[in-house]
């Protein structure tokens, strides 16, 4: 997914020039596309923030029923924030537990009952065998 995103933001830092329709009706399908999966991905993880963040790039970028500004310099910041957030997006750390080994960790002396506990000063010697040795 990384090397689409980062495909995205390369995209969108494209269309800050002027270049044929052709290529914003491509972008506004390929931002679409790359907002939706980030929106999938940050719903599950739980990231609401990001998600509310796309959500309004899938709304801006959508190609069924799309906002049309009709200066180029209202797309220019829109669109360069817009590959600023895919990068922010591709690259930000995932807070995702690790799955380590589990080592079972021993039992302390207060979690065990109270028959299966051996402290070095409750053991009971026997005077005879002492004698003995």
């Amino acid at each position: 997914m990384k090397p689409f995103l980062t495909f995205c933001a390369l995209c969108c830092f494209f269309g800050i020039f002027r270049l044929p329709i052709e290529y914003y009706t491509f972008l506004r399908i390929l931002v679409s596309i790359g907002a939706l999966l980030v929106l999938y991905n940050t719903l599950s993880s739980k990231q609401h923030y990001f998600s509310i963040i796309f959500l309004v790039i899938l709304i801006l970028f959508n190609p069924i029923i799309p906002f049309y500004f009709y200066r180029k310099g209202i797309w220019i910041p829109i669109d360069i924030i817009t590959g600023i957030l895919f990068l922010l997006i591709n690259f930000i750390e995932r807070k995702e537990p690790k799955k380590e080994e589990e080592v079972p960790e021993e039992p302390s002396e207060h979690t065990m009952p109270i028959h299966q506990r051996t402290v070095s000063r409750d053991r009971i010697i026997n005077p005879k065998k002492t004698k003995q040795e």
